[in-house]
């Protein structure tokens, strides 16, 4: 089954960036670093494929030419360029993370794994660490909520087209856990949980593998802050995988972070429609009518762009941007 890696960097080759690549090249994976106009114009990483602005103007993708620059949603061409080369496992990560070799073990799509349904925020990362932790995302009035026991949980089978992986040393977490609270933390490796239908668990594009079912949903928007492009995506995609009898499944970290400079203030004021709009944002996906089924994802992702859109909450320019990317991937997979 091909497989391809996805980042995003306006960074020279580093050391997370050279090992992946050597390692996907020994595992067949594919790797694309897509680059951005500070991207060094000199970069090259056997067995990377560098996507530069050129090539992304060239790629013949109608959304590489709308798409704003010194933006982190242009690995939407990643996502693109990598279903393009065939893939059938798409698996996101950034250019700080460290790649265990569990990272590039096989994915099983369908598994039997504890599952957590219908009970609103759900604090994931309490099922992998005993901590006072949690993820981007979660608002901050569920933080202290209780989750149900893991011992509890029933087993099932499971369809999970969308899968997150958590990370340790510098996880995914909120810049306000980041300015009070210790770092590093990891988490346990020995745990997996599905949520289903009702259970709402921010997860976001640090180290998330998406199969072909899914693939619709992978879309990043660009018309609203990058520390919530993310997580608010990630509550569409998983709005519609319910709606499509999916789970989204978390597992232990494979990857470590050593996370790249950030100011940590700019990050909070960056979240703070987050903090402010996301539970607000599941109210009203809540209340959307949707479809379901795979011959109506694309239109059932539309129409929660232009229910935030409508609320304000992403700039109008998003629907364009959002109608190119959908119809360069509804063409790539007619041509395969």
């Amino acid at each position: 089954m091909n497989q391809a890696i996805i980042i995003t960097s306006i960074n020279p080759p580093n050391e997370v960036m050279t090992t992946i690549a050597r390692d996907a090249l020994r595992s067949g994976f594919d790797f694309f670093v897509v680059g951005d106009t500070k991207s060094p114009s000199n970069f090259r990483i056997e067995g990377c494929r560098f996507l530069d602005i050129a090539d992304q103007a060239k790629s013949g993708f109608a959304y590489a030419n709308l798409a704003p620059v010194k933006n982190y949603a242009r690995k939407n061409i990643g996502y693109l360029a990598a279903i393009a080369n065939g893939a059938q496992i798409v698996i996101e990560t950034d250019d700080d993370n460290h790649a265990r070799s569990q990272f590039f073990e096989d994915r099983s799509r369908k598994l039997i794994a504890p599952v957590v349904s219908g009970h609103g925020w759900v604090n994931a990362y309490r099922y992998f660490s005993d901590g006072n932790i949690w993820p981007r995302g979660l608002p901050l009035d569920h933080v202290l909520k209780p989750v149900p026991d893991f011992a509890t949980l029933e087993r099932a089978e499971v369809d999970c087209p969308i899968q997150q992986g958590l990370a340790d040393g510098d996880p995914d977490v909120d810049a306000l856990y980041r300015l009070v609270l210790p770092l590093p933390h990891n988490f346990r490796t020995d745990r997996m949980v599905a949520f289903g239908p009702g259970a709402w668990v921010p997860f976001n594009s640090q180290n998330t593998s998406w199969w072909p079912s899914a693939f619709p949903l992978m879309y990043l928007p660009s018309q609203c802050n990058f520390r919530v492009t993310d997580i608010w995506r990630s509550l569409i995609a998983q709005r519609i995988a319910w709606a499509n009898g999916w789970h989204i499944l978390f597992h232990g970290p494979t990857v470590w972070q050593d996370r790249n400079e950030h100011d940590l203030m700019k990050d909070f004021e960056d979240e703070i429609p987050g903090y402010l709009n996301n539970h607000r944002i599941r109210l009203m996906l809540e209340d959307l009518p949707i479809n379901g089924g795979l011959d109506h994802i694309t239109q059932d992702v539309r129409r929660c762009y232009e229910a935030l859109v409508q609320h304000e909450l992403v700039g109008a320019a998003e629907l364009p941007l959002l109608d190119a990317w959908t119809s360069d991937l509804d063409r790539i997979l007619c041509l395969g």
